[in-house]
């Protein structure tokens, strides 16, 4: 009996997650968005909440599809192919995050204090409630 095909589940179950994130979030990154824009009519303000509230979006989104990536690539047949595909996958998402971070925040990671997902969109939430955010 092998456990590959529950490990393989558990791989499709966080790519599903992951997809699902970015979906739903972008929905909600739109409301806020219109929120922002409705409240204080200016557009710049709700184009800037739904670029920085989906930016997080992404971001919370490409880290789950790394962690199927690692799920399925650690409990496959190992070999180096497998590992180098994981390799690049993974730094592929690493400089979409890397630059996504950098866009949502306007500085390097390195210049500010950790800025996760969660607080950019309670940030951005509270931008819409707030007409002079």
């Amino acid at each position: 009996m092998t456990a590959q095909p529950f490990f393989q589940a558990i791989a499709i179950g966080f790519e599903i997650v992951g997809v699902s994130a970015m979906v739903i979030g972008f929905v909600v990154a739109v409301a806020i968005a219109l929120r922002a824009w409705i409240r204080t009519k200016d557009g710049a303000i709700g184009f800037r909440t739904l670029r920085e509230s989906f930016g997080g979006v992404i971001l919370l989104g490409l880290e789950i599809l790394v962690a199927a990536d690692l799920v399925r690539t650690v409990t496959s047949t190992p070999s180096l192919t497998d590992a180098f595909v994981l390799a690049l996958i993974v730094l592929i998402r690493t400089v979409l995050s890397f630059s996504l971070q950098i866009e949502i925040d306007g500085v390097a990671p390195w210049r500010r204090a950790l800025v996760t997902g969660p607080e950019v969109m309670a940030r951005a939430a509270k931008r819409s409630g707030d007409a002079t955010a």
